[in-house]
């Protein structure tokens, strides 16, 4: 693995050169990952997967608050168990239900929030039907009452342009291996200003934000996939929609009673 990561990122010939080596291979796969989305490469936060985000995320919001947090019902259990701890606390929690085709009402959203709401946390795209949520309007809900807004993009990074600075969130998720880089690692975008309390606490890696040795091999990995989903988007997007509409269409031709689930547009190509 070390060879391979050398000829990418420079060929280390000590343990301190190896030591420089791996904070610039660091470097450069935060640089990857932040280019993706739009952001800038200080607010990407390495954690060990999109799990680890959505709980930083959630957990470190709301770790010294007590306060309300407005989700949904279809969100992954990595943000849905995290809310069920907080509720043993001092903190409430809203579970909003989608419409028939997966999308949550941002007016529902609008009035679920009270005097009391820090976090709003809504997944960019549905796990189970690829349902694509709108983001953009429900941070412009949260933006006018000053509440932090948080997404799970795990599903959607990759697969759909993505800019942080346009979508006006706060946090944002996101897994290697969604995007055919290696498990164990993932990121947090964390926007410049935002106060997060770190959940692991230890050595202070990662700005003191995520103690624990950095993953560098999974990390460099994860960059690159970055990188590559970066240089494809559009391609892959287009291949797989494709393929996506000739599926659909020979079921629905061919199979009796059959009905598509969730929007048929506004959702991921995949």
């Amino acid at each position: 693995m070390l060879q391979v990561l050398s000829k990418q990122y420079g060929n280390p010939s000590s343990v301190h050169g190896y030591g420089r080596a791996a904070e610039k291979i660091v470097d450069i796969a935060r640089r990857h990952v932040a280019t993706l989305i739009g952001a800038s490469a200080g607010e990407i936060l390495f954690t060990s997967g999109g799990t680890e985000s959505n709980n930083t995320a959630i957990c470190g919001t709301m770790m010294n608050v007590d306060g309300h947090v407005v989700t949904t019902s279809i969100e992954h259990d990595a943000v849905l168990e995290p809310c069920r701890i907080l509720e043993k606390s001092k903190n409430t929690v809203t579970y909003l239900a989608p419409d028939k085709s997966g999308i949550i009402d941002v007016q529902k959203i609008s009035s679920a929030i009270t005097e009391k709401t820090h976090l709003v946390s809504i997944m960019l795209a549905n796990n189970e039907v690829g349902t694509v949520q709108p983001i953009r309007e429900i941070s412009q809900e949260c933006q006018k009452k000053g509440i932090l807004l948080h997404t799970d993009a795990v599903q959607a990074v990759g697969k759909i342009p993505i800019n942080v600075k346009d979508l006006g969130v706060d946090l944002l998720s996101i897994s290697s291996h969604k995007i055919n880089g290696p498990k164990g690692v993932g990121a947090l975008y964390v926007r410049q200003g935002v106060k997060l309390d770190p959940i692991i606490l230890g050595g202070g890696q990662e700005g003191g934000m995520r103690s624990g040795t950095e993953n560098v091999a999974g990390i460099a990995g994860f960059g690159i996939a970055c990188r590559i989903a970066h240089e494809n988007l559009d391609a892959d997007t287009k291949r797989i929609m494709h393929l996506r509409n000739h599926l659909v269409e020979r079921i629905c031709a061919e199979i009796p009673c059959t009905s598509y689930n969730g929007d048929a547009t506004k959702r991921i190509c995949g």
